[in-house]
């Protein structure tokens, strides 16, 4: 049998040297423009009439030897970003619960008005969102942060175990109808848990933009890791300092969002390695009486008069 591929043809002698040779050019323009762009930083310039080292000089770094200025960024950015991301996480979550049973019930004036909601909070930008709390409710920096993330992204979630909850098999309903539940029995009790777990990953991955979205506090005053940075920090200690602090303020928030999304890609393998294995267990007595159940209603709904 052929080793070609079925989508195109194995590259010939030609078309491997060419693409050999496109990729080292490729890799010596890539490390040119880096070295270019390091030699650029690391040439002194002029700033209002004075002469300022470039920006790999120590001179521009000598603040972090001091203690008290990774205890500034630490205790008044990190945590102010990660108490509110924390909070905002537990609302947004609760929200979006709460808004995937609304928007799925199957009364009209339930799940009409819920579906206007959502689309609303969905359209509307995230700062736009917090300006409008900010001022027009008076609720303080902080919990105009909390509340625009709750909503923006509890609408976000809510779409998403919407989604879980329609993708699941309709024999899961009515495995949980036939046992004697009633609908909304049903749906929280079989269902929901199943769409929940399905859409971990989805939700975990848009808590890491949540996270992310918490840096839009610099514009309503929030304390949280780019304003004490680039704002507090940069307004005490001056121009010579703000490329430094730029690269810890990047540097701290690529730390939390890739330790975020490594824990999502993490979650998503785990369900998915426990969906794909889990059998049922006939040694489990819970299980087995669920199917003793189930087998009898669907008996008796057989022998009733009418039935096929």
């Amino acid at each position: 049998m052929s080793n070609s591929s079925v989508l195109f043809d194995a590259p010939g002698p030609k078309a491997r040297r060419v693409s050999l040779t496109s990729s080292i050019i490729a890799g010596v323009l890539i490390i040119a423009g880096l070295a270019w762009m390091a030699w650029t930083l690391a040439q002194p310039r002029d700033s209002g009439g004075i002469t300022l080292p470039g920006f790999f000089d120590p001179s521009r770094w000598d603040i972090f030897a001091d203690p008290e200025v990774w205890q500034f960024i630490i205790t008044d950015g990190v945590l102010g970003t990660l108490r509110a991301a924390l909070v905002a996480s537990v609302f947004a979550v609760a929200l979006g619960i709460l808004f995937s049973l609304l928007r799925s019930s199957e009364i009209a004036w339930i799940r009409i008005p819920t579906t206007v909601v959502l689309e609303f909070l969905r359209g509307m930008p995230v700062l736009l969102m917090m300006l409008f709390i900010l001022l027009v409710l008076n609720t303080g920096a902080y919990w105009a942060v909390v509340a625009a993330l709750s909503l923006y992204n509890g609408a976000l979630i809510g779409e998403a175990l919407r989604a879980g909850l329609a993708a699941l098999p309709r024999g899961q309903r009515e495995a949980g109808l036939s046992l004697g539940m009633r609908p909304l029995q049903s749906k929280m009790l079989v269902e929901f848990p199943q769409a929940f777990r399905q859409m971990l990953p989805i939700i975990v991955a848009q808590l890491v933009v949540l996270l992310k979205d918490t840096s839009l506090g610099y514009i309503v005053g929030y304390s949280e890791l780019l304003r004490v940075n680039m704002n507090n920090l940069g307004s005490f200690y001056g121009n010579r300092y703000l490329f430094s602090l730029f690269v810890v303020t990047l540097a701290l928030y690529l730390i939390m969002n890739l330790t975020l999304s490594w824990f999502a890609r993490w979650l998503s393998k785990r369900t998915a390695s426990k969906s794909s294995g889990k059998r049922l267990d006939p040694e489990d007595p819970n299980q087995a009486m669920l199917v003793a159940q189930a087998t009898a209603a669907a008996k008796q709904s057989h022998a009733q008069p009418g039935s096929f």
